[in-house]
């Protein structure tokens, strides 16, 4: 078994970093390179930083940053928010992402993850797939939770894995920010129909809550935002928390 990764997440929006609940009423939580240089010394495996408000701005990654932030940090970078072609990325590859994660334009721009998969490998493409509830179970989502495409999410990342991509960044809207554990039957069915690693994201509240997801529901990963900026749990006491439980993690 592949070992399990602790994400935290950056969430930008205008000047800084924020976090809200249901894609909504954001606050700030501090500056961006502040985070980065602490998550540098917390035995981080990745990160993930997202522009939430480029994609509905119709504005482009902030290269500049993104190059700022790649300067100082030393575990594997994401990068999200804003991506509308495959030239995009190509940028944010150039000045020091690892990885994208794209989301809205893999709907709305025809063959988007089998471009830049094709040009730079799946490993470096991360689908991002927003979920509400819905009467009849859960509606994939798009630009930052507003519209639904009433589309069922193990379709849409089946179909998304068929695309190219080489992760899904799947995320619970209703649980962001909430700090109430993660929709585990909503990761156990995505997590059953396909091959591709599921990192988890919204609604981690403790070390427990992440323990359930990997454990229970079979996501290879989890991204926390609130854990790590309103609690005193640390990425290391997640992974002893991974350990104590049977998980492989890394140290």
């Amino acid at each position: 078994m592949l070992k399990i990764r602790v994400m935290p997440t950056l969430l930008y929006r205008g000047s800084g970093l924020v976090k809200g609940i249901g894609f909504d009423s954001w606050r700030g939580v501090g500056a961006v390179m502040q985070a980065v240089r602490v998550y540098n010394m917390r035995q981080v495996d990745e990160l993930v930083f997202l522009d939430v408000e480029a994609t509905n701005l119709g504005r482009e990654p902030d290269y500049d940053l993104v190059d700022e932030i790649a300067d100082e940090c030393f575990m594997p970078l994401t990068v999200g928010g804003g991506i509308r072609s495959a030239e995009h990325a190509v940028r944010l590859l150039r000045v020091g992402a690892d990885k994208v994660a794209i989301g809205t334009a893999a709907h709305e721009v025809d063959g988007l993850i089998t471009e830049v998969s094709r040009r730079f490998g799946s490993q470096c493409v991360i689908a991002a797939v927003d979920v509400r509830r819905c009467e009849a179970g859960w509606d994939v989502t798009t630009r930052s939770g507003t519209r639904r495409l009433a589309r069922d999410p193990v379709d849409v990342c089946s179909w998304l894995q068929e695309q190219g991509a080489g992760e899904i960044l799947l995320t619970s809207v209703e649980r962001d920010g909430e700090m109430s554990g993660y929709e585990l039957e909503l990761y156990r069915q995505v997590c059953a129909a396909v091959t591709i690693p599921v990192i988890a994201s919204g609604g981690a509240g403790s070390a427990n809550d992440i323990v359930e997801v990997i454990a229970e529901a079979g996501a290879s990963a989890a991204a926390a935002g609130s854990l790590f900026h309103f609690t005193e749990v640390t990425p290391l006491e997640v992974k002893a928390a991974m350990a104590a439980a049977g998980l492989p993690v890394r140290r």
